[in-house]
């Protein structure tokens, strides 16, 4: 998902011939792989990033998605791996949390309409 210091890792993680998009640098622009790996496991870097995306392109992503994703999380053939869920209140818990690096899936925040 991003590059910089976690490319590597998430390479790692890959399943033979599996395949990684890159959609932000939010970990930096630069990042070091062993490509010999790359290629003995068969694997696909791409790279994309909506940003310079025309809203007729972003429109038609989103309609893929809701197609094509949302059905599988509503059905739960996917499914998001979230690994705590904070109160607002406690938003630097989450935050200390985020920086640390300890989570595996996402860090939700959660409060109450008024």
């Amino acid at each position: 998902m991003v590059s910089g210091p976690y490319l590597p890792k998430n390479l790692e993680v890959l399943a033979v011939g599996g395949r990684l998009a890159i959609i932000g640098s939010l970990g930096g622009v630069r990042s070091e792989i062993n490509m010999r790996n790359v290629m003995r496991r068969r694997l696909t870097i791409a790279g994309s990033t909506l940003r310079a995306r025309n809203s007729a392109v972003k429109a038609s992503i989103a309609a893929e998605l809701r197609e094509h994703v949302w059905p599988l999380l509503k059905d739960e053939t996917m499914k998001i791996r979230i690994d705590t869920v904070f109160d607002m209140s406690e938003a630097s818990k989450a935050h200390s949390l985020m920086e640390s690096n300890a989570h595996i899936g996402k860090i939700a925040l959660t409060w109450q309409h008024l």
